[in-house]
């Protein structure tokens, strides 16, 4: 009896040791991803060398609000920069996307580029306002980043930029995407291959068109394996009905399933998208924080999406005599934002800060789109004591397509941008 139990205590002292080493090796296994992982950051364009985060500008009481707090908050640009551009390039790409810090669920908000939102200010602190993705040309992430903070009231630090040859890399790196496309996407893709393969360097086969035309050229006649050229051409298709809104979708739905294809991954093909993508990546994440999100990824689960403005008014014959631009006229901000909110954090309940009334306010008085144009989906966001309807004066914009007010134009600037004074 006694030897049976001296057996047995052996027996479970080789169990016991096998799986000290199997924890072991798996210890060892992860210092070495990890180790690798940390050499391979070195190739990031991080903007932290010298200690500082970039200046990024937030509304009152957004900082440390609770709610937002239990959220991590990112902004992701696709960068559209041309040989012929000056500046930082327009951003043909800006999303929001926050991560519910208890649940890991991810949302995602693509930011329509036409908005007509404030982005910028000239030198006596006059608001100037533009299509949004003008913000990225004039001052890189850290203006882009504070126009969707004192726009939005969101409490953005960090950011993550690529371009067309980045999302190309990444999607050649995961063996390509499997992507349903109808008629008309089949053509507008290969459409938009052509430039994007001059831009990238990297190479194609045009996407076979159906023997026969569809009758409806919108419907979803197949699924096709696509190459990162032919990604990156989909989600920058915005010539069909759908416009900038199908274009954002296709994107956050790219994106997603880029972010599957990436959880399922072997370490061969993770090292490759290390290798060849890091290097094209702008970011001012450190490399532990990048690693510590990276660590979660697995957790990570994506919930829904959407676009912002939900409610807006477009069409270049009403939006360009009271703007000068053919853009998206949010109907109202203070709507959309209260949207916004309880879309992303479930605040039902949202008030939009002062900064947001006094915005909304204005562009509803100098637009002539106010509470009245609110569509009949969101008029429920519209408060009783935020009646912002006005009748506005009507003009044309100056010739670079932007606009600087004044107080001359019924517009005052007081605390509608320096945090600190609103």
């Amino acid at each position: 009896m006694s030897k049976m139990k001296k057996k047995n205590r052996h027996i479970g002292r080789k169990i016991l040791f096998g799986v000290e080493i199997l924890v072991l090796v798996l210890l060892v296994g992860a210092l070495f991803v990890y180790a690798q992982i940390n050499k391979k950051m070195d190739k990031l364009n991080l903007n932290d060398e010298d200690g500082e985060d970039i200046q990024v500008q937030m509304n009152e009481n957004i900082a440390g609000n609770e709610v937002l707090e239990n959220y991590t908050n990112i902004a992701l640009f696709g960068i559209d920069k041309r040989d012929t551009d000056g500046g930082y390039g327009n951003s043909d790409t800006e999303m929001i996307a926050s991560i519910n810090n208890k649940t890991k669920e991810v949302r995602l908000v693509s930011l329509y580029r036409d908005t007509y939102l404030r982005v910028d200010e000239d030198s006596e602190g006059n608001g100037i306002y533009n299509k949004c993705n003008a913000a990225f040309n004039i001052g890189g992430p850290e203006k882009a980043i504070s126009m969707m903070n004192t726009n939005l009231d969101l409490d953005i630090e960090n950011y993550v930029a690529v371009d067309f040859k980045a999302m190309a890399t990444v999607v050649d790196c995961l063996g390509g995407l499997d992507i349903p496309l109808s008629y008309e996407e089949i053509i507008h893709t290969n459409n938009h291959c052509v430039e994007t393969s001059e831009q990238t360097g990297m190479d194609y086969e045009p996407i076979p068109l159906p023997e026969e035309i569809p009758e409806n050229q919108a419907e979803i006649c197949g699924t096709y394996h696509l190459n990162g050229v032919q990604v990156t051409a989909y989600c920058r298709i915005r010539q069909t009905a759908s416009m900038d809104m199908g274009r954002t979708e296709r994107q956050r739905k790219v994106l997603s399933m880029m972010t599957e294809k990436v959880k399922k991954s072997s370490l061969t093909t993770l090292t490759k998208i290390l290798d060849e993508v890091f290097p094209l990546i702008q970011t001012n994440f450190s490399k532990s924080e990048l690693i510590k999100l990276g660590t979660s990824l697995l957790a990570y689960k994506f919930g829904e999406t959407t676009g912002f403005p939900v409610s807006y008014v477009m069409g270049e014959e009403v939006t360009k005599p009271v703007t000068g631009l053919d853009c998206l006229i949010p109907t109202t901000l203070e709507v959309n934002v209260r949207y916004l909110h309880d879309f992303l954090f479930a605040s039902e309940s949202y008030e939009p800060s002062d900064t947001i009334k006094i915005r909304s306010e204005f562009v509803a008085e100098k637009t002539g789109f106010g509470n009245a144009s609110v569509t009949k989906e969101w008029q429920y966001l519209i408060k009783e004591d935020t009646d912002s309807s006005g009748q506005a004066d009507s003009g044309e914009g100056d010739t670079n397509n932007s606009q600087t007010y004044s107080e001359d134009d019924g517009y005052s600037d007081d605390g509608s941008y320096d945090v600190g004074d609103e």
